[in-house]
């Protein structure tokens, strides 16, 4: 390992938590945590990969204007092949850091990706304060992760909902760990590993069967809780024909079958959308969202409304029972009215726009109450006539 093969502070014992040289420090370039669409990937590619997605911006940003606080240790375990500390938990820090040292890094990070990297000046003393960093080390990637999944899952430092779910999807795939391990270890539900789980394992079912790609979602941002909580929802389980199969099984990689696969796309763009079909996602907001497209699917007639306008909010008229919509319907009216009410100090007589408003709602509330009252009296008659 160059000029550290002799040094005799390299490398800490197992359980030792002591400052080392950067250069003995390795990029988890395979970290789960860390999807690719290209299998193996270089440390160039990785760091590209941390950039875009894992807010590498702000770190840089800190260490120019700060310097690097060497308070919280990475996480390492040792790779004796290479002879290298490679690091399980602070690999932000670490692309961070070699950026600033190697001042051809950013350019082939910006060749292999295609994109800008915008680095910040550091003076030489901050340079200096980079060579060495404090590192705890742990004797395998396994044991590290219940403090790394707790850490993030259930502690102070959360990772996205996404990031939680591929940790703990490839610490059960890799070590066979069973779900009620999983969750014993990091402090959380049963129910919610297994939806993380069933979640990405969905993702990638749909990207290795040509039906979705998650890079293909409208929107910038990745709301992959919508996924998460739709999947624990009995109706979007039933639509996917994993109902059934659900309760007392452990998630498999083919959780949906192969005759409902399609469906499994469809699911997807409804809830992320697709640039390739030119659809934005009708799941805006988690809630009522998610629990109105589950209902939309339980229903024929309101998946031909979806498909055809992909308005959400009529799908779901077609999907409930005349009889809750109108109720419903009231229930809301009433309650904006009551909001309305109480609110009648603000108007002041001169907006004619607002008057307007009142007097069509004041027409259909009318409209309203005439017909349900003529309803009633029918209904009265028929009662007294039987």
């Amino acid at each position: 390992m160059t000029d550290l093969a002799n040094a005799t502070d390299w490398c800490p014992e197992i359980g030792e938590r002591m400052d080392v040289d950067v250069r003995s420090l390795a990029l988890d370039v395979d970290s789960p945590r860390f999807p690719r669409a290209d299998g193996s990937r270089g440390e160039e590619r990785f760091i590209a990969d941390l950039y875009k997605t894992g807010n590498l911006t702000g770190i840089l940003q800190s260490i120019s204007a700060n310097g690097y606080m060497n308070i919280e240790s990475l996480i390492v375990v040792l790779d004796e092949a290479r002879e290298k500390l490679l690091v399980i938990e602070g690999n932000r820090r670490l692309a961070a850091i070699l950026l600033f040292l190697d001042d051809g890094l950013f350019k082939r990070v910006e060749k292999a990706a295609g994109l800008k990297v915008d680095m910040p000046k550091i003076d030489d003393e901050v340079k200096e304060s980079l060579q060495r960093i404090s590192v705890f080390r742990m004797k395998s990637r396994e044991d590290a992760r219940s403090y790394i999944g707790f850490k993030h899952i259930n502690g102070p430092t959360k990772w996205t909902s996404y990031a939680m779910a591929r940790f703990v999807t490839s610490w059960h795939a890799e070590e066979m760990t069973s779900l009620d391990e999983i969750a014993y270890r990091v402090g959380i539900q049963y129910g919610t590993v297994k939806r993380m789980i069933s979640a990405v394992f969905a993702l990638d079912q749909a990207k290795r069967e040509g039906v979705y790609d998650i890079s293909d979602r409208s929107f910038g941002a990745f709301d992959f809780f919508h996924l998460y909580a739709a999947l624990s929802r009995y109706e979007y389980l039933k639509y996917l024909g994993i109902g059934k199969s659900w309760a007392g099984t452990e998630p498999s990689p083919n959780l949906v079958p192969k005759d409902k696969l399609d469906r499994l796309g469809e699911v997807l763009v409804w809830i992320f959308g697709s640039k390739q079909k030119d659809q934005e996602p009708v799941v805006r907001f988690l809630n009522p969202d998610i629990e109105k497209l589950g209902e939309v699917l339980g229903s024929r007639e309101a998946r031909r409304v979806l498909r055809a306008c992909q308005d959400l909010d009529e799908a779901h008229r077609r999907a409930v029972s005349p009889s809750l919509a109108l109720s419903t319907a009231l229930a809301n009216a009433h309650k904006n009215l009551e909001v309305a009410t109480t609110c009648l100090t603000g108007y002041d007589g001169r907006n004619g726009h607002l008057l307007n408003i009142a007097q069509a709602v004041y027409r259909d509330a009318n409209e309203v109450y005439a017909q349900m009252k003529s309803a009633n009296r029918s209904a009265m008659d028929d009662d007294h006539a039987g």
